[in-house]
């Protein structure tokens, strides 16, 4: 079982303000010069796939060596081994915590209650590989006899962020198949993304485990009665539609043969689903052979955080740097920037994955938090961002530690697009640790032709401070097996700072109060009648709505 550490009443912690007070004025640059050993010690190859540098942060050896010491202090080894034998973690629900199971592609016992969970992780595994051939072959056809053409994964939170990021970041390998993806419920969603799909040819994966999700079981609702108003027959139903879903009775009841059910287990949270079945709609898109590579990569991740020794841990030191910043420095957020337009998502997914999983006030012990706990995820694409709030990160008054992400080989590699994408990916990392000191800028100035009374008055606005600590994760080519890779070392990083925290990152309750009280105010939204049940705000919010409907 987890034990309940308090961080700050560590010996580490006390060191850690210590080291603080002692460093924290100290730059990048400096630290860099003090340390002539430092690029070699946190440049981090993950097997020849990627390399993680960790050199441009604001922290010092002796920090770092204090930050192990937390860990340790913490029991993070006692916390990965009780994830991976299947504990129940998890202890607000009760349950297991094991998504590393479902990419065990080694295929050893991993047992929850007792039970060796691989048999039925296999089982679903070539359920999703015998029915992708069906309809990526052409073989399954449709009410008419016309093979599938469009797949639309009906689901929100981890059942679609993670499968609409995997399929948008693995692009270069898709099928024939079109892919789309309908979360909100806002009908303007599921009715755009409807047009111009062929009920014949379409495809829908219903993904919720209870089959009772508002949002989602509201547009599976209205994709069904979608295909029923040209197909005007039910038994069209089942030859459309499909269900990632542990509800039998439930799904049966909408239509859906409940052979095409494909389950996954509660030891799996949402936010960590796309290993699984929430991941057939990968699956379709890429085939199975790839997908297996995803898992593959996940694995490899997982036997790396299990194994590597601390100061060469990468998903480890990822956590361990970011709760000092956020901590230490009270640094609120932190930036994902991925130098791929094709891992457009990849920032949106981990935005849920870090702040769902570790947006908590309330510690193992019942008790409030008296430290931060996770911080605020953010991002875009390279270079899109520099041209947006990039300036902010350069020379506003926040401090925003920033992972750059970057391939060397690009899928596209058109012209010169990829040596410029990359030539800034360098220079921004360069440019957030060094920045440009008032005499850089005033040779610049002289070195145009400009003198210093001329420009003088202008010297303090083209001044960067730099010390804006940055991360570089140089991958070799985004492949199924190296996002798989990426994929899991976050996961990681995000269980190692909920652990150290003495947070539970496996439970969700933040997102239930707004559900409820939802569920009570739809029914009052059926008439024109006033209503007076709230407080006053709220009230006069829904009467308004009322007279302008």
């Amino acid at each position: 079982m987890l034990k309940s550490i308090d961080p700050t009443t560590t010996s580490a912690w006390k060191s850690l303000q210590a080291s603080y007070q002692k460093h924290h004025a100290k730059t990048i640059a400096q630290i860099l010069k003090d340390e002539p050993k430092r690029v070699e010690k946190l440049s981090i190859p993950f097997e020849d796939e990627f390399l993680v540098d960790l050199a441009k942060n604001r922290v010092t050896q002796e920090t770092l060596e204090i930050l192990y010491k937390l860990a340790d202090e913490c029991d993070l080894n006692g916390a990965t081994k009780a994830m991976y034998s299947g504990e129940k973690i998890n202890r607000t629900e009760n349950r297991a915590v094991l998504h590393v199971a479902l990419r065990n592609v080694s295929n050893s016992p991993i047992y929850v209650d007792g039970k060796n969970v691989m048999d039925d992780v296999n089982a679903v595994l070539a359920k999703m590989e015998s029915f992708s051939k069906k309809i990526i072959s052409g073989d399954w056809k449709g009410y008419t006899g016309k093979a599938i053409t469009d797949v639309v994964n009906i689901g929100i939170g981890g059942s679609d962020l993670g499968p609409h990021m995997i399929t948008e970041a693995l692009r270069p390998y898709k099928n024939h198949l079109t892919m789309h993806f309908v979360s909100n419920v806002d009908g303007t969603h599921i009715v755009e993304a409807l047009k111009g799909l062929n009920p014949e040819t379409t495809l829908f994966l219903v993904a919720s485990k209870t089959f009772t999700t508002q949002e989602t079981m509201t547009n599976a609702q209205t994709a069904r009665q979608w295909l029923l108003d040209v197909a005007k027959d039910e038994k069209a139903v089942a030859l459309h539609f499909v269900a990632l879903s542990t509800n039998a009775k439930e799904v049966e009841k909408f239509g859906i043969d409940t052979a095409n059910m494909f389950e996954f287990w509660d030891w799996v949270g949402g936010r960590y689903s796309s290993w699984s079945a929430i991941g057939l709609s990968i699956v379709l898109s890429i085939g199975f052979e790839n997908f297996k590579q995803f898992l593959a990569g996940g694995h490899a991740m997982d036997k790396h955080f299990q194994s590597a020794p601390i100061e060469k841990n990468i998903p480890t030191l990822l956590a361990l740097i970011g709760i000092w910043y956020n901590n230490f420095y009270g640094a609120e957020t932190e930036a994902i920037l991925p130098y791929d337009q094709y891992m457009h998502r990849f920032a949106a997914y981990f935005q849920q994955g870090n702040m769902e999983s570790n947006g908590k006030s309330v510690d193992r012990n019942g008790n409030k938090t008296g430290y931060t706990t996770g911080p605020i995820i953010w991002g875009e694409p390279g270079t899109n961002g520099q041209h947006a709030f990039y300036q902010l990160i350069h020379q506003g008054t926040k401090l925003i530690p920033c992972d750059f992400i970057a391939p060397a080989i690009s899928h596209n590699p058109v012209g010169d697009h990829h040596p410029k994408l990359l030539s800034n990916f360098f220079a921004q990392t360069e440019a957030l640790a060094f920045g440009k000191t008032a005499q850089q800028v005033e040779q610049e100035f002289v070195a145009a032709g400009k003198t210093l009374d001329e420009v003088k008055s202008i010297v303090p606005f083209k001044v960067f401070e730099g010390n804006k600590p940055t991360n570089s994760i140089l991958v070799k080519k985004i492949t199924p097996y190296t996002l798989g890779a990426l994929v899991a070392m976050y996961e990681h990083k995000i269980f190692t700072q909920g652990i150290i925290l003495n947070i539970f990152s496996f439970d969700q309750w933040g997102v239930e109060l707004g559900k409820q009280l939802a569920g009570r105010i739809l029914p009052e939204l059926a008439d024109d009648k006033p209503v007076s049940s709230h407080d006053d705000s709220t009230n006069n919010l829904i009467n308004q709505y009322k007279k302008w409907r």
